[in-house]
Protein backbone atom coordinates (compact mmCIF):
# COMPACT_ATOMS: atom_id res chain seq x y z
CA UNK A 1 0.00 0.00 0.00
CA UNK A 2 3.02 2.57 0.16
CA UNK A 3 3.64 3.14 -3.03
CA UNK A 4 0.48 5.90 -3.05
CA UNK A 5 2.76 7.46 -0.25
CA UNK A 6 5.80 10.00 -1.06
CA UNK A 7 8.54 10.98 1.21
CA UNK A 8 10.55 9.10 3.41
CA UNK A 9 10.41 7.21 6.66
CA UNK A 10 12.31 5.52 8.73
CA UNK A 11 11.58 1.88 9.03
CA UNK A 12 9.87 1.68 12.57
CA UNK A 13 7.23 4.37 11.12
CA UNK A 14 5.87 2.32 8.76
CA UNK A 15 2.54 1.96 10.09
CA UNK A 16 2.56 5.77 10.38
CA UNK A 17 2.79 5.21 5.69
CA UNK A 18 0.47 2.51 5.77
CA UNK A 19 -2.38 4.02 7.87
CA UNK A 20 -1.92 7.30 5.34
CA UNK A 21 -2.09 4.73 2.50
CA UNK A 22 -4.93 3.45 4.06
CA UNK A 23 -7.08 6.75 4.42
CA UNK A 24 -6.24 7.39 0.97
CA UNK A 25 -6.83 4.67 -0.55
CA UNK A 26 -10.35 4.50 1.54
CA UNK A 27 -10.99 7.85 0.33
CA UNK A 28 -11.52 9.38 4.08
CA UNK A 29 -7.97 11.11 2.73
CA UNK A 30 -8.01 12.97 -0.18
CA UNK A 31 -4.28 14.59 0.00
CA UNK A 32 -2.33 15.33 3.33
CA UNK A 33 1.22 15.22 4.64
CA UNK A 34 2.36 14.00 7.78
CA UNK A 35 6.12 14.70 9.88
CA UNK A 36 8.19 13.81 12.73
CA UNK A 37 11.04 15.55 13.59
CA UNK A 38 13.16 13.71 16.17
CA UNK A 39 15.76 15.73 18.45
CA UNK A 40 16.62 17.58 14.44
CA UNK A 41 16.31 14.23 12.35
CA UNK A 42 13.07 14.36 10.05
CA UNK A 43 12.40 10.69 10.72
CA UNK A 44 9.13 10.87 8.56
CA UNK A 45 8.62 13.40 5.59
CA UNK A 46 5.58 11.50 4.47
CA UNK A 47 2.65 13.17 1.48
CA UNK A 48 0.46 11.70 -0.67
CA UNK A 49 -3.48 11.40 -2.29
CA UNK A 50 -4.47 15.00 -4.33
CA UNK A 51 -4.07 18.32 -4.22
CA UNK A 52 -7.42 19.06 -5.83
CA UNK A 53 -10.66 18.17 -5.35
CA UNK A 54 -11.28 16.59 -8.60
CA UNK A 55 -8.02 14.00 -8.04
CA UNK A 56 -6.25 15.45 -10.69
CA UNK A 57 -3.34 17.07 -9.34
CA UNK A 58 -0.87 14.98 -6.88
CA UNK A 59 -0.37 16.52 -3.54
CA UNK A 60 3.36 17.10 -3.87
CA UNK A 61 6.48 17.44 -1.89
CA UNK A 62 5.84 21.25 -1.14
CA UNK A 63 2.15 21.39 -1.83
CA UNK A 64 0.71 23.19 1.21
CA UNK A 65 -2.65 23.68 2.40
CA UNK A 66 -4.55 26.26 4.99
CA UNK A 67 -4.42 24.30 8.15
CA UNK A 68 -6.37 26.44 10.08
CA UNK A 69 -6.04 26.92 13.93
CA UNK A 70 -2.94 24.94 14.22
CA UNK A 71 -2.05 28.80 12.88
CA UNK A 72 -2.67 29.44 16.78
CA UNK A 73 0.54 27.49 17.51
CA UNK A 74 2.49 29.85 15.50
CA UNK A 75 1.20 32.76 16.98
CA UNK A 76 1.40 31.69 20.58
CA UNK A 77 5.52 30.96 19.51
CA UNK A 78 5.65 34.50 18.20
CA UNK A 79 3.97 35.80 22.18
CA UNK A 80 6.65 33.27 23.57
CA UNK A 81 9.35 34.75 21.38
CA UNK A 82 8.81 38.63 22.88
CA UNK A 83 8.34 36.72 26.86
CA UNK A 84 11.76 35.23 26.03
CA UNK A 85 13.24 38.32 25.18
CA UNK A 86 11.78 40.06 28.00
CA UNK A 87 9.69 42.23 26.13
CA UNK A 88 6.23 40.68 27.24
CA UNK A 89 5.34 39.95 30.79
CA UNK A 90 2.42 37.01 30.20
CA UNK A 91 1.28 37.93 34.21
CA UNK A 92 0.94 41.39 33.12
CA UNK A 93 -2.59 43.22 32.02
CA UNK A 94 -3.49 43.29 28.23
CA UNK A 95 -3.97 47.03 28.94
CA UNK A 96 -0.25 47.35 29.62
CA UNK A 97 0.64 47.35 26.64
CA UNK A 98 -2.60 48.16 24.51
CA UNK A 99 -4.24 50.48 26.63
CA UNK A 100 -7.47 51.04 24.92
CA UNK A 101 -8.50 47.17 26.01
CA UNK A 102 -8.99 47.84 29.52
CA UNK A 103 -12.43 49.32 28.67
CA UNK A 104 -15.34 47.78 29.67
CA UNK A 105 -14.37 45.67 32.75
CA UNK A 106 -11.06 44.15 31.05
CA UNK A 107 -8.61 45.70 33.06
CA UNK A 108 -7.80 43.10 35.10
CA UNK A 109 -7.39 40.35 31.88
CA UNK A 110 -3.72 39.27 31.72
CA UNK A 111 -1.68 37.94 28.40
CA UNK A 112 -1.71 34.67 29.72
CA UNK A 113 -5.41 34.69 29.60
CA UNK A 114 -5.17 35.82 25.87
CA UNK A 115 -3.29 32.70 25.34
CA UNK A 116 -4.92 30.32 27.48
CA UNK A 117 -8.47 31.37 26.03
CA UNK A 118 -9.64 32.61 29.48
CA UNK A 119 -9.70 36.03 28.75
CA UNK A 120 -13.92 35.89 28.18
CA UNK A 121 -13.40 37.71 24.86
CA UNK A 122 -13.78 34.79 22.43
CA UNK A 123 -14.85 36.30 19.63
CA UNK A 124 -16.96 39.69 18.10
CA UNK A 125 -20.35 41.26 19.56
CA UNK A 126 -22.85 41.15 16.10
CA UNK A 127 -23.05 42.22 13.32
CA UNK A 128 -19.60 41.14 12.55
CA UNK A 129 -19.23 38.96 9.62
CA UNK A 130 -15.80 37.28 7.38
CA UNK A 131 -15.14 40.73 5.48
CA UNK A 132 -14.94 42.60 8.86
CA UNK A 133 -11.88 40.06 9.90
CA UNK A 134 -9.79 41.28 7.48
CA UNK A 135 -9.74 44.87 8.88
CA UNK A 136 -7.26 44.77 11.11
CA UNK A 137 -7.83 48.18 12.59
CA UNK A 138 -11.29 47.94 12.76
CA UNK A 139 -11.48 44.16 14.67
CA UNK A 140 -9.09 44.76 16.59
CA UNK A 141 -10.49 48.26 17.68
CA UNK A 142 -14.14 46.71 17.95
CA UNK A 143 -12.55 43.37 20.72
CA UNK A 144 -10.79 47.01 22.88
CA UNK A 145 -14.31 48.38 23.29
CA UNK A 146 -16.29 44.89 24.40
CA UNK A 147 -17.28 43.57 28.05
CA UNK A 148 -15.80 40.25 28.47
CA UNK A 149 -18.78 37.26 27.58
CA UNK A 150 -17.53 35.11 31.14
CA UNK A 151 -15.28 36.21 34.17
CA UNK A 152 -12.06 36.27 32.81
CA UNK A 153 -10.01 33.59 34.27
CA UNK A 154 -12.37 31.23 35.42
CA UNK A 155 -13.07 29.05 32.39
CA UNK A 156 -11.86 28.62 28.84
CA UNK A 157 -13.77 29.57 25.79
CA UNK A 158 -12.19 29.20 22.65
CA UNK A 159 -10.83 32.19 20.85
CA UNK A 160 -11.88 30.23 17.77
CA UNK A 161 -10.87 33.46 15.35
CA UNK A 162 -9.59 36.14 17.26
CA UNK A 163 -6.93 34.62 18.82
CA UNK A 164 -4.76 36.32 16.37
CA UNK A 165 -5.82 39.66 16.69
CA UNK A 166 -6.17 39.49 20.36
CA UNK A 167 -2.55 38.69 20.98
CA UNK A 168 -1.37 39.72 17.44
CA UNK A 169 -2.68 43.83 18.76
CA UNK A 170 0.10 42.96 21.40
CA UNK A 171 2.98 42.04 19.25
CA UNK A 172 2.52 44.74 16.83
CA UNK A 173 1.90 47.48 20.18
CA UNK A 174 5.46 46.14 21.42
CA UNK A 175 7.22 45.52 18.03
CA UNK A 176 5.69 47.88 15.34
CA UNK A 177 5.46 44.78 13.65
CA UNK A 178 1.80 43.14 12.28
CA UNK A 179 2.10 39.55 13.58
CA UNK A 180 2.18 38.36 9.86
CA UNK A 181 5.45 39.58 9.27
CA UNK A 182 6.41 38.70 12.93
CA UNK A 183 6.08 35.05 12.49
CA UNK A 184 7.74 35.49 9.08
CA UNK A 185 10.85 37.65 10.03
CA UNK A 186 11.34 35.95 13.48
CA UNK A 187 10.26 32.15 13.18
CA UNK A 188 10.10 31.36 9.08
CA UNK A 189 12.94 33.39 7.96
CA UNK A 190 15.23 32.34 10.50
CA UNK A 191 14.60 28.20 10.63
CA UNK A 192 14.16 28.41 6.89
CA UNK A 193 10.13 27.04 7.81
CA UNK A 194 7.72 27.01 5.00
CA UNK A 195 4.92 28.73 6.93
CA UNK A 196 2.98 31.70 6.59
CA UNK A 197 0.15 33.77 7.53
CA UNK A 198 -2.44 33.89 4.58
CA UNK A 199 -0.91 33.43 1.35
CA UNK A 200 1.43 35.31 -1.09
CA UNK A 201 -0.12 35.48 -4.49
CA UNK A 202 3.13 33.65 -6.22
CA UNK A 203 2.28 30.51 -3.42
CA UNK A 204 -1.79 30.08 -5.33
CA UNK A 205 -0.59 27.10 -7.74
CA UNK A 206 0.33 25.18 -4.92
CA UNK A 207 -2.09 25.78 -2.15
CA UNK A 208 -4.50 22.47 -1.85
CA UNK A 209 -8.00 23.11 -2.49
CA UNK A 210 -10.20 22.38 0.56
CA UNK A 211 -12.74 19.88 1.15
CA UNK A 212 -15.48 20.51 3.97
CA UNK A 213 -16.59 18.49 6.75
CA UNK A 214 -19.75 17.97 7.75
CA UNK A 215 -22.11 20.44 10.09
CA UNK A 216 -20.63 20.93 13.60
CA UNK A 217 -22.67 18.82 16.06
CA UNK A 218 -23.64 21.33 18.22
CA UNK A 219 -26.36 21.64 20.50
CA UNK A 220 -27.76 24.84 19.23
CA UNK A 221 -31.44 24.82 19.39
CA UNK A 222 -31.19 24.62 23.08
CA UNK A 223 -28.63 27.48 23.89
CA UNK A 224 -29.73 31.02 24.58
CA UNK A 225 -28.39 33.40 22.16
CA UNK A 226 -26.13 35.57 24.24
CA UNK A 227 -24.26 31.85 25.20
CA UNK A 228 -20.53 32.52 24.10
CA UNK A 229 -20.88 29.56 21.44
CA UNK A 230 -23.60 30.92 19.92
CA UNK A 231 -21.46 34.67 20.24
CA UNK A 232 -18.52 32.85 18.81
CA UNK A 233 -19.17 31.70 16.25
CA UNK A 234 -22.12 33.96 14.94
CA UNK A 235 -23.02 33.69 11.36
CA UNK A 236 -20.44 30.66 10.81
CA UNK A 237 -22.80 28.41 12.63
CA UNK A 238 -24.68 25.86 10.10
CA UNK A 239 -22.99 27.14 7.26
CA UNK A 240 -19.34 25.16 7.36
CA UNK A 241 -19.30 24.12 3.45
CA UNK A 242 -19.17 28.41 2.71
CA UNK A 243 -16.76 29.33 5.15
CA UNK A 244 -14.17 26.44 3.97
CA UNK A 245 -14.66 28.11 0.81
CA UNK A 246 -13.82 31.54 2.12
CA UNK A 247 -10.53 29.99 2.93
CA UNK A 248 -9.73 29.96 -1.20
CA UNK A 249 -10.75 33.69 -1.64
CA UNK A 250 -7.73 36.13 -1.94
CA UNK A 251 -9.66 38.46 0.82
CA UNK A 252 -8.98 35.38 3.48
CA UNK A 253 -5.29 34.77 1.97
CA UNK A 254 -3.99 38.71 1.89
CA UNK A 255 -5.36 39.03 5.48
CA UNK A 256 -3.77 38.52 8.83
CA UNK A 257 -5.83 35.91 10.77
CA UNK A 258 -3.42 34.87 13.85
CA UNK A 259 -6.07 32.31 14.84
CA UNK A 260 -6.80 30.66 11.26
CA UNK A 261 -5.11 31.50 7.64
CA UNK A 262 -2.10 29.93 8.55
CA UNK A 263 -0.43 27.87 4.74
CA UNK A 264 2.09 25.52 5.30
CA UNK A 265 3.02 21.72 5.02
CA UNK A 266 3.41 19.18 7.85
CA UNK A 267 7.23 19.42 7.04
CA UNK A 268 7.00 23.10 7.36
CA UNK A 269 5.38 23.02 10.87
CA UNK A 270 7.11 21.07 12.46
CA UNK A 271 10.61 22.98 11.31
CA UNK A 272 8.37 25.52 12.54
CA UNK A 273 7.79 24.82 15.93
CA UNK A 274 10.75 22.00 16.51
CA UNK A 275 12.16 24.67 19.05
CA UNK A 276 9.70 23.82 21.28
CA UNK A 277 10.34 20.34 21.50
CA UNK A 278 13.81 20.95 21.11
CA UNK A 279 15.00 23.07 24.73
CA UNK A 280 14.66 26.16 22.45
CA UNK A 281 16.82 25.64 19.57
CA UNK A 282 16.79 24.68 16.36
CA UNK A 283 18.28 24.25 13.50
CA UNK A 284 21.40 26.43 14.32
CA UNK A 285 18.53 29.14 15.78
CA UNK A 286 18.02 29.83 19.61
CA UNK A 287 13.85 31.17 19.83
CA UNK A 288 13.25 30.35 23.43
CA UNK A 289 15.09 28.87 26.64
CA UNK A 290 14.29 26.40 28.61
CA UNK A 291 12.69 28.47 31.53
CA UNK A 292 10.28 30.15 28.68
CA UNK A 293 9.06 26.80 27.85
CA UNK A 294 8.26 25.99 31.23
CA UNK A 295 5.55 28.63 30.80
CA UNK A 296 3.25 26.70 28.35
CA UNK A 297 3.11 23.68 30.75
CA UNK A 298 2.24 26.15 33.87
CA UNK A 299 -2.00 24.74 33.91
CA UNK A 300 -4.34 27.72 33.55
CA UNK A 301 -7.22 25.38 33.03
CA UNK A 302 -9.13 22.16 32.88
CA UNK A 303 -12.89 21.93 32.42
CA UNK A 304 -15.56 22.40 30.08
CA UNK A 305 -14.74 24.70 27.71
CA UNK A 306 -17.64 26.87 27.36
CA UNK A 307 -17.35 27.35 23.30
CA UNK A 308 -16.26 24.31 22.10
CA UNK A 309 -18.23 22.22 24.82
CA UNK A 310 -15.79 19.94 25.59
CA UNK A 311 -13.32 19.30 28.20
CA UNK A 312 -9.71 20.80 27.57
CA UNK A 313 -6.68 21.57 29.50
CA UNK A 314 -4.74 24.57 28.37
CA UNK A 315 -1.49 25.91 29.42
CA UNK A 316 0.18 29.23 28.22
CA UNK A 317 -0.46 29.28 24.62
CA UNK A 318 -0.85 25.13 23.57
CA UNK A 319 -3.48 22.86 25.15
CA UNK A 320 -2.13 19.86 27.92
CA UNK A 321 -2.93 16.23 27.68
CA UNK A 322 -6.05 15.46 28.44
CA UNK A 323 -9.19 12.80 28.21
CA UNK A 324 -10.46 14.32 25.60
CA UNK A 325 -6.87 13.60 23.42
CA UNK A 326 -6.85 9.90 23.99
CA UNK A 327 -3.69 9.45 21.51
CA UNK A 328 -1.37 11.55 23.42
CA UNK A 329 0.52 10.19 26.29
CA UNK A 330 0.96 11.49 29.88
CA UNK A 331 3.49 13.80 30.20
CA UNK A 332 5.83 17.28 28.82
CA UNK A 333 3.61 17.34 25.37
CA UNK A 334 1.61 20.81 24.13
CA UNK A 335 -0.32 20.93 20.92
CA UNK A 336 -3.26 22.22 19.34
CA UNK A 337 -4.97 21.15 16.30
CA UNK A 338 -7.22 22.38 13.28
CA UNK A 339 -10.68 22.72 12.34
CA UNK A 340 -10.76 19.26 10.01
CA UNK A 341 -7.99 17.44 11.61
CA UNK A 342 -4.71 18.98 11.62
CA UNK A 343 -2.62 18.71 14.32
CA UNK A 344 0.71 19.73 16.21
CA UNK A 345 2.54 18.79 18.37
CA UNK A 346 5.69 19.11 20.65
CA UNK A 347 6.21 16.53 23.05
CA UNK A 348 9.99 17.43 25.33
CA UNK A 349 10.55 14.46 26.92
CA UNK A 350 11.08 12.70 23.47
CA UNK A 351 12.11 16.31 21.68
CA UNK A 352 9.67 15.28 18.82
CA UNK A 353 7.48 17.44 16.92
CA UNK A 354 4.45 15.89 14.68
CA UNK A 355 2.42 17.39 12.71
CA UNK A 356 -0.21 16.43 9.85
CA UNK A 357 -1.98 18.63 7.73
CA UNK A 358 -4.59 17.64 4.87
CA UNK A 359 -7.41 19.21 2.74
CA UNK A 360 -10.80 16.36 3.43
CA UNK A 361 -11.74 17.85 6.39
CA UNK A 362 -12.75 15.25 9.12
CA UNK A 363 -15.60 16.20 11.34
CA UNK A 364 -15.20 17.74 15.18
CA UNK A 365 -13.85 19.81 17.30
CA UNK A 366 -10.51 18.16 18.77
CA UNK A 367 -9.43 16.06 16.35
CA UNK A 368 -10.69 13.25 14.15
CA UNK A 369 -10.22 9.16 13.55
CA UNK A 370 -7.26 10.14 11.22
CA UNK A 371 -5.56 12.03 13.48
CA UNK A 372 -5.83 9.36 16.28
CA UNK A 373 -5.03 6.78 14.09
CA UNK A 374 -1.81 8.81 13.06
CA UNK A 375 -0.86 9.72 16.41
CA UNK A 376 -1.49 6.73 17.95
CA UNK A 377 0.82 5.07 15.25
CA UNK A 378 3.33 7.40 15.75
CA UNK A 379 3.85 7.12 19.32
CA UNK A 380 3.68 3.15 18.76
CA UNK A 381 7.09 3.88 16.64
CA UNK A 382 8.07 6.29 19.39
CA UNK A 383 7.77 3.95 22.56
Amino acid sequence: MQQTVHGQWDKRFDGVADALADEIAKGDELGASIAVDLDGELVVDIWGGHADRAATIPWAEHTIVNFWSCSKTLTALAALILVDRGQLDPFAPVAAYWPEFGANGKQDIEIRHLLAHTSGVSGWEAPFGIDDIYDWTAATERLAKQEPWWAPGTASGYHALNYGHLIGEVVRRITGSSLKDFIRDEIATPLQADVQLGARPEDTHRIAELVPPPPLDLPLDLLPADHPLIKTFGPLLGTTADFAAVAETDGWRRADIGGANGHGNARALARALSPISRGGAAHGVQLLRPETIDLIFSEQVDGTDVVLMVPLRFGIGFGLPSAAFPAFPEGRICFWGGWGGSMAVMDTDRRATITYVMNKMGPGTTGTERTNRYATAIYEALG
